[in-house]
């Protein structure tokens, strides 16, 4: 089995500033802002948090 397709990857940049819009809820990993807003039920993750967490449920089972 190829053990670096499971590495995980390197940090993605910082995203750029939000327009002014809703307060955006923090993600629950990094603590950075999500693209959901406060009132957002569950567990909100960033697009990069997101990314690595469905990569380590792909690699566990």
């Amino acid at each position: 089995m190829d053990d670096a397709y499971c590495e995980t990857p390197a940090p993605a940049p910082d995203p750029a500033p939000r327009d002014a819009g809703p307060p955006y809820a923090d993600c629950v990993l990094c603590r950075k802002p999500t693209e959901y807003p406060e009132s957002a039920k569950g567990r909100t993750l960033c697009p990069v948090c997101a990314w690595q967490e469905a990569e380590r449920n792909a690699c566990s089972g």
